[in-house]
């Protein structure tokens, strides 16, 4: 497989001088919103211990290698992972909301597009002050070293899929590998029971050979559409109106895929962007698509029509 760093500095020479010193992967901004819970009785200060949560959630994600890649600094992938406190104990327990957004420079502009925007609705954990935080990939320790692992493994997975077709496979048998240790973990979200919008659901969808058509499609739409832009922009929208039917075709198949949902959260002002300046009929096409696929936005595809 040829890597990401491979279609930066040779394939499309983003950047005229190699760097000489070479880093970790993940550029991962963490928010802790707090306001929702009362302080912890046991905590002396409520913002120091949120504070120090986020240093070691941080520490952990961008301080890791994920991957045997060498990334320049530039190269690193964005990411934010947003936490919601909803509910947190003196034991330590918290259960939160996680909104996880990953997201992907675009050849020839300043434009970043947002690869993966995914609600985690049970994003719980156990963390207690000055407690390390230790991973280890062939076994199940914490739920929170597993959550940030998953996440930082369906980031690399998002991004190199995108960069080359099929490319993030290595890293989608990681973060099915953990999804698959935390299954007998006390934690929700780990197996296929209840909601459909689940990590379960998120790494399965990721490894099912139903779903290839979808991630080759992630590959199309970024590196031949959205990284050509500029220089064929009818070209480019014809590419994304390919990409728009084959995600068709494979709702037909899994009419509820959590990839498919996630994909138009991510996208949906994007691509009402794109076709804004398209022929009319390239504008009543996508609208027909987008509309059948998203339907929820409909109102929003709408501007397409005007």
């Amino acid at each position: 497989m040829l890597t990401k760093r491979y279609f930066l500095l040779t394939g499309w020479l983003w950047f005229s001088l190699v760097p000489s010193g070479f880093s970790q992967e993940l550029n991962c901004k963490i928010n802790i919103s707090y306001d929702q819970v009362k302080v912890n009785q046991q905590a002396t200060n409520a913002t120091q211990l949120y504070a120090e949560m986020q240093a070691v959630m941080t520490d952990l994600i961008n301080g890791r290698r994920w991957s045997t890649d060498a990334f320049a600094p530039e190269e690193k992938i964005n990411m934010t992972l947003s936490l919601i406190v909803q509910r947190a104990t003196a034991q330590g327990d918290y259960e939160c909301q996680a909104q996880v957004q990953v997201t992907r420079p675009v050849y020839g502009s300043s434009y970043e597009s947002v690869l993966l925007r995914f609600v985690d609705r049970s994003f719980q954990f156990n963390y207690l002050p000055d407690k390390p935080l230790n991973y280890n990939d062939n076994s199940y320790s914490d739920n929170l070293t597993s959550l940030l692992a998953f996440y930082a493994y369906t980031a690399l997975a998002m991004d190199y899929d995108s960069f080359g077709k099929l490319g993030g496979n290595p890293y989608i048998l990681r973060a099915y590998n953990v999804a698959n240790l935390a299954q007998n973990s006390p934690y929700a979200g780990w197996d296929s029971r209840g909601d459909s919008r689940t990590r379960y659901w998120l790494a399965e969808n990721l490894q099912s050979q139903q779903m290839q058509p979808f991630r080759e499609a992630i590959y199309t739409y970024h590196r031949l559409a959205l990284d050509t832009f500029n220089d064929d922009p009818d070209q480019a929208r014809k590419q994304i109106l390919d990409v728009l039917d084959a995600i068709r075709q494979v709702n037909q198949l899994k009419p509820t895929a959590v990839l498919v949902n996630a994909f138009f959260d991510a996208k949906s002002d994007e691509l009402v962007q794109i076709f804004s300046n398209a022929s009319p009929e390239a504008r009543r096409q996508a609208f027909t698509l987008l509309s059948q696929l998203d339907p929820t936005k409909t109102e929003s595809y709408r501007r397409l029509n005007r």
